[in-house]
This record gives structure tokens, sequence and C-alpha cells, in this order.
């Protein structure tokens, strides 16, 4: 996504970029002319076949995707989207079961809305996870330092929203689980309640449940932990919650 750190003057920053990916014309249709009047630029589909092409002709800054389509269904698509990109998902279905809710975090989706939504709410999402993700980050030269937070041989940029491992190559993560690393990062050797990683994921106000918690974690620990089986960075608290264990610096980069 363009940012607006390196415009020169008079130029406007780069419009959002969102593909709409939903087999209801009547939806879509609806969702993409309310996006388009709040000055994002909206491509939509109709099939998940269709997907994997737009997002290697004109990659997009967020993902609408629906769960229940012909063909391909929409988890699917989703975990091959994020085989080749960290780009933000939001999951928009009828499904509004608990598990629905939980198998689609653990398959990578930033966000979870539930049909009928309401297009004020779901510009208001897209904007959330955009503050969140990694794409809408870009800081200037000018501005505050880089804060690196360096545990076990990986460093965390704060502010660029990147991991980089022990051996000098960078983890991939979602928004959400740097969001969550970077929760457990900044409480290092404190028990976290379920319900305060929630508080610190979210926002007040998002109800968490054991489940959904506990498959965010298991995600990240695939990508950080030695043996995801024995971990030793994130440790299970039983009846409370997490704790991070390894001992963190904080650095300043000029």
């Amino acid at each position: 996504m363009g940012s607006s750190a390196s415009l020169r003057p008079g130029e406007r920053p780069a419009a959002v970029r969102v593909l709409l990916v939903d087999d209801d014309d009547v939806v879509r249709d609806m969702l993409a002319d309310y996006l388009r009047g709040e000055g994002l630029v909206v491509a939509s589909l109709g099939r998940p076949a269709e997907v994997h092409a737009e997002l290697s002709r004109s990659p997009p800054d967020v993902i609408v995707l629906d769960l229940v389509m012909p063909g391909e269904d929409g988890l699917s698509v989703m975990r091959a989207i994020r085989r080749r990109s960290d780009v933000p998902i939001i999951i928009m279905t009828s499904r509004d079961q608990l598990i629905d809710r939980v198998v689609g975090l653990e398959a990578g989706a930033d966000d979870y809305l539930c049909k009928p939504a309401h297009p004020r709410e779901l510009l208001a999402r897209i904007r959330t996870v955009l503050r969140r993700g990694r794409q809408a980050r870009s800081v200037p030269e000018d501005r505050e330092p880089e804060e690196v937070l360096r545990f076990e041989g990986f460093e965390l940029y704060r502010l660029q929203r990147r991991l980089v491992g022990p051996d000098g190559r960078e983890v991939p993560l979602t928004a959400s689980e740097f969001d969550l690393l970077l929760a457990f990062v900044l409480h290092p050797g404190r028990p976290l309640e379920r319900e305060r990683l929630m508080d610190l994921l979210r926002g007040p106000g998002w109800a968490a449940n054991d489940r959904s918690i506990d498959q965010q974690v298991s995600r990240l620990r695939r990508k950080i932990e030695t043996d995801q089986q024995k971990p030793t960075l994130i440790k299970a608290i039983r009846g409370v919650g997490y704790l991070f264990s390894a001992a963190v610096t904080r650095h300043l980069m000029a």
C-alpha cells in the first residue's frame, strides 16, 4: 500500500486496494459501491478460482473473503494465500459459530465479520487491520527511531513490524501473529490471562475465548519455537494463560 511518508509536495497518498470475494452479487456490489464511495479501490470477484490470478495481477492491501462459495471454499483459498503472502484477510461469512471463528483464525485470518455486515463496520475493520498490518507501516527517517526487541537470538522490529530469526532470515508473520508476539515480548516473565491478551490484541470489548487464543498461540509457536511440543519461549500456565519466559532487551536504532 502506498504511504504518504515518501510523497512529494502536491502528491496524494495511494488509495487502499481491496479485493472483495463473495459469490452473492447483491452483497458484493453493495459493499463495493460503498467502499468506492469512501475512496477505496475495489476489485470484486464472485468465484474463488479467480482469486489467485487477481493476486498476481494486482496485489491488494487487504482481502475481504467469504467462506461459503461454490467450488473451492474460502478456507482453502485463504490457506493458499497465506503460503505466498501476509496480506491482511478479513473473513466475512454467514457462519457465526465459535468453531468457525476459531478455524478461520487458525487458517490465517486477521479478523472475522458475520453477515449481514454493515458497510460502515466493514470499512472500520479494514482500517483497523491496515493500521495493524505490516503493509500499512512505513516509517520515515525523520520520525522516532526504530525500537528493536531482542530475545533468544531473535530481533523484533517494532515500527517496521518484522521479525528476524537467529539465522538472520526474516520470519514471515501475519498481522495477528506479530501483535500477539509483541504483546508477549512487551510483558516478559509476566503471566498473561487470555482475556488480557485479547485486550492487548483487539482492545477492550472483544469477547475472548480460550480456544481462539490457544489457536493463535499455537500458530505463533510453529514459527518461533524449536520444538512446538516442548515450548520454551511461550509457556502455558494452567488455569491462567501464558507466560513469555525469554529475557528481552530493548534497543533504539537511529
